[in-house]
C-alpha cells in the first residue's frame, strides 16, 4: 500500500509504502453508487450533473452517506435482520483498485493507460459519465480511477512504515479520506495510491461505492 515503484512522483502522504494484510472477506461494489440508486433510498438527488440515472451520484458528503447507509441497511435483509453495507476502509479500497489477488502493478485501476479505464480531465468533457463505460480492472470493477472521488471510512492521517493488519485509520481526526480521482482531475490524481481528504460535511465531485461485510 502506498508509493510503490510504478506510481511515480508520489505525494509525501503516499509514503512510505508498507505491507498490509486483510484477513476479513468483503464485497466491494462493481460500480459507483448511481443517482438512481441514491434517489431510490433517499428520495432526492443532490448531484450537480442531474438527469443521468446511471451516472454516479456526486455532491454527497461523508455525513450524507452515513444517512444513506442507515436507511439502506434498515431496508435490506430478511426476518428482521439488516445487511451491513458500509464504506470501505482505505486499505480495502486500495487492495481492490490495485487488482486484488490478480494485481499486475499498474499505475491506474486496471491499466497503465488511463484513457482506457478512467474519465479524467482530458476526456470527460467536464462532466460525469454513466458507470461501467470504461474497461474494468482485474477483479472486474469499473471507474476506480476517475469519474468521481470515492469516500472511504477512515479518518485521514500520514502513513507509518510498520506492517498493518486490517487497518481502519486513526480513531479520530479532522478529515475523511477520498480515493480514485474524478473527471475533473489530472491523470496523476487518478493513480491507485493517490490520496485526498476533505471534512466530512463536504460534497463536491465526491461519490462512493458500497462495501458489504461478510
Amino acid at each position: 500500500m502506498g508509493c510503490t515503484s510504478e506510481q511515480s512522483d508520489c505525494d509525501n502522504d503516499e509514503k512510505p509504502a508498507h505491507s498490509v494484510t486483510l484477513t476479513k472477506d468483503y464485497f466491494l461494489g462493481k460500480y459507483e453508487v448511481t443517482q438512481a440508486q441514491w434517489r431510490k433510498v433517499m428520495g432526492s438527488n443532490p448531484s450537480w450533473f442531474e438527469n443521468c440515472d446511471n451516472c454516479p451520484v456526486e455532491n454527497v458528503s461523508w455525513n450524507d452517506i452515513q444517512k444513506f447507509l442507515r436507511k439502506l441497511n434498515a431496508a435490506t435483509g430478511t426476518k428482521g435482520t439488516s445487511k451491513n453495507f458500509r464504506l470501505p476502509t482505505e486499505a480495502e479500497w486500495e487492495y481492490v483498485a490495485r487488482g486484488g489477488q490478480n494485481a499486475t502493478a499498474t499505475k491506474y485501476a486496471g491499466s497503465n493507460s488511463i484513457g482506457s479505464v478512467a474519465w479524467y480531465d482530458d476526456n470527460s468533457g467536464g462532466k460525469t459519465h454513466p458507470v461501467g463505460q470504461k474497461a474494468p480492472n482485474e477483479p472486474g470493477l469499473y471507474d476506480m480511477s476517475g469519474n468521481v472521488w470515492e469516500w472511504c471510512s477512515d479518518w485521514y492521517d500520514d502513513y507509518s512504515s510498520g506492517a498493518k493488519t486490517d487497518p481502519k485509520g486513526p480513531s479520530s481526526g479532522q478529515y475523511r479520506v477520498l480515493r480514485g480521482g474524478s473527471g475533473d482531475d489530472f491523470a496523476w490524481d487518478c493513480r491507485v495510491s493517490n490520496r485526498d481528504y476533505y471534512p466530512g460535511n463536504w460534497g463536491s465531485l465526491n461519490g462512493f461505492r458500497l462495501c458489504l461485510s461478510l
